[in-house]
């Protein structure tokens, strides 16, 4: 009798590759093994995990209709099993995928349009916070300002793109309309977040994925400046800032060598 783990392995092994035989000691109510009952099961799991996908992935659906999109996300399927109960949590992989899939090369930008897709979907599920507002930074001595640590929120997604990926999501999800977009002319970075009830997905300037970063990753206010001018000569701190806080972005602050307050 085989050990139980090395059942579930020829299960689910079996499950997305039609070429293996019916997994043994799966019988029909004769008591005879039931390949037809298992062919059924087999795409029903497959059928659901695409559908999972399409709800996940809209404008990447949209942008290369039914029949490629299948083709596409079955090719995923075969290959990454979920790792959680939670079917949100599948097909965090798909961006990447999408990125090395040779039908779609024709599609440079379709990755990162999926990383945006992504990015949504992980902003809506991230954890809960309350932003705060200028107010809180109003007694705040000029000369401090430089130390201050930044707390973002949960939900902060930043997906930057060589190709004007941000302008082609808008045209594909939530009644936009499709239109002829010049990939020559330049790249785009997006932020996602959810500081209430709805995600809201905008465009941010060159210097500020850089700043955001290394905001995240608790550099001060002025490490985070140098990282941002570095990558944009131009990059205005002070517009940058008051985008964030305004956009609700920003959860909590400290200073360097402190512990975070509000």
């Amino acid at each position: 009798m085989q050990p139980l783990a090395e059942l579930q392995r020829s299960f689910a092994a079996a499950l997305l590759d039609p070429a293996l035989p019916t997994p043994a000691g799966l019988v029909g109510p004769d008591g005879k093994p039931s390949s037809r009952r298992f062919a059924v099961y087999r795409n029903n799991v497959i059928v659901g995990l695409t559908q999972t996908l399409k709800d996940a992935y809209p404008a990447v659906h949209g942008i290369v209709g039914s029949e490629f999109f299948l083709a596409l996300a079955r090719a995923y399927v075969v290959g990454d099993l979920p790792r959680s109960p939670m079917l949100f949590d599948y097909g965090a992989g798909f961006p990447d995928f999408i990125g090395q899939f040779e039908p779609a090369s024709v599609l440079p930008y379709l990755a990162d349009v999926a990383r945006i897709e992504r990015a949504w979907t992980e902003a809506y599920h991230a954890a809960e916070a309350s932003p705060i507002g200028l107010s809180a930074f109003v007694e705040i001595a000029p000369d401090r300002i430089p130390a201050i640590t930044l707390e973002l929120h949960p939900s902060v997604r930043i997906v930057r793109s060589r190709f004007p990926a941000l302008t082609i999501w808008q045209m594909n999800v939530d009644g936009g309309i499709p239109g002829p977009v010049d990939l020559a002319a330049g790249g785009e970075n997006a932020i996602v977040v959810r500081p209430e009830a709805d995600v809201e997905v905008r465009s941010i300037p060159n210097g500020s994925p850089e700043f955001i970063h290394a905001l995240a990753s608790g550099r001060p206010v002025l490490a985070a400046f140098e990282e941002a001018n570095a990558a944009d000569p131009t990059f205005d701190l002070s517009a940058n800032l008051s985008d964030l806080i305004l956009a609700g972005m920003v959860v909590g602050f400290g200073f360097a060598q402190e512990p975070l307050g509000t």
